[in-house]
């Protein structure tokens, strides 16, 4: 259920900076994404699995609150990020 070494390695090769960059915003938006989309679909297998379902509501709120900080501090690469991660249409 949990993100592998592999799929980690490669988003935060791609949004990082290098590819130790795991504190960067950038990096932590696109982890909590890639995550959000795995726990949609577990949750949409699993009606009544309301830990997954708690979950990921708390996991929609931390990435709401990684948004709205980089909307504030950098505007420019928040346009692009949410863009780039398909999240506004």
């Amino acid at each position: 259920m949990a993100l592998t070494k592999d799929t980690t390695a490669a988003i935060v090769t791609k949004f990082g900076a290098n590819d130790r960059d795991t504190g960067n915003t950038r990096v932590q938006v696109a982890l909590l994404t890639e995550r959000i989309k795995q726990l949609t679909e577990h949750c949409k297998t699993f009606k009544k699995d309301k830990g997954a379902s708690r979950r990921l509501i708390i996991l929609v709120g931390q990435r709401r609150s990684l948004l709205k900080y980089m909307q504030r501090t950098d505007l420019e690469g928040y346009r692009a990020l949410i863009k780039e991660l398909g999240l506004r249409k």
